[in-house]
């Protein structure tokens, strides 16, 4: 008797690795094949912290900018943030050397999270094909999912481009470019700029024009393209430190009807979801350059 529930055990620990080393496709691809186009599966994990690519050259969601809060795994109700000196204040010893003394401090309850939705119509009959349908929900689905997400982080109703407190620079002072005037303004505010999110129209543009893409790489600053900040336009910040993205650590894709306008012709349409917002600690370290 004690044998074989130890064996039961080692089935049951062998299952569940298992199922912890498949994709989101896989394991929608094993529940499919039970529930066919009823299936939905719910994920105890963010499945675009799934996201591989066999691509030589990189190219990073908005998402690994920043430092991701698991609100499944770490609760939490309050984050903390700072705001400028207002008019009025009082000196601050110390402040025209360290401008940051002269912030104030805050504590406030984490805002609603927000839910990023994607949207892929299945070729017909993939679904008969497992490798090949697990292989377009991981490249295909969870992809169009960190589309979607980087539109929540930058663009959506508390995205990065949609808040009022961080700061706009249009004139790179002494320097040849608003990139690197801004990387000194983050610098003396007491924090570094690790982090540039640009269009590929602009990345590409620099890249060709001379160093300064190479030289603010090779010194460290992390660097995100994307079509979801306007050309002419990019964030620069220190986003180790000064940004924070809570998450909901779960996911879910389910077959559903789609909204009217989402696909070119009907047929069968897969959803997937993820819940999360950004926040910002530091705004004073953080800003909308014109390029």
């Amino acid at each position: 008797m004690q044998r074989t529930d130890a064996v039961k055990r080692t089935i049951a620990e062998v299952v569940a690795e298992r199922r912890t080393q498949m994709s989101p496709g896989g394991l929608f691809v094993e529940a499919f094949a039970k529930d066919g186009f009823d299936t939905g599966v719910d994920y105890d994990v963010t499945i675009t912290d799934s996201l591989t690519s066999s691509r030589r050259k990189p190219r990073y969601p908005s998402r690994n900018m920043l430092k991701v809060v698991d609100l499944s795994r770490e609760p939490q109700e309050f984050y903390w943030h700072e705001s400028p000196p207002r008019p009025g204040d009082p000196v601050v010893d110390g402040a025209d050397l360290r401008r940051e003394a002269a912030n104030h401090f805050h504590r406030s309850p984490i805002p609603e999270l927000l839910t990023t939705r994607a949207w892929v119509q299945v070729p017909d009959e993939l679904w008969a094909d497992p490798v090949g349908f697990a292989q377009f929900i991981d490249y295909r689905l969870v992809v169009r999912l960190a589309t979607a997400e980087n539109h929540t982080i930058l663009r959506g109703e508390g995205g990065l481009l949609n808040m009022p407190q961080l700061g706009r620079l249009t004139d790179p002072a002494p320097f040849a470019s608003t990139i690197l005037a801004a990387c000194n303004e983050v610098e003396q505010m007491g924090s570094t700029a690790d982090g540039l999110i640009i269009n590929p129209a602009d990345y590409y543009r620099l890249l060709g024009e001379g160093h300064l893409l190479r030289d603010v790489e090779d010194n460290g600053v992390f660097i995100v393209r994307t079509r979801l900040v306007d050309p002419g336009t990019a964030i620069v910040g220190d986003f180790g430190h000064g940004a924070v993205l809570f998450d909901a650590g779960r996911s879910t894709i389910r077959f559903a009807e789609p909204p009217p306008g989402t696909f070119a012709e009907p047929g069968r349409a897969l959803c997937a979801e993820i819940w999360e917002r950004v926040v910002v600690n530091l705004p004073t370290c953080f800003f909308v350059v014109t390029l």
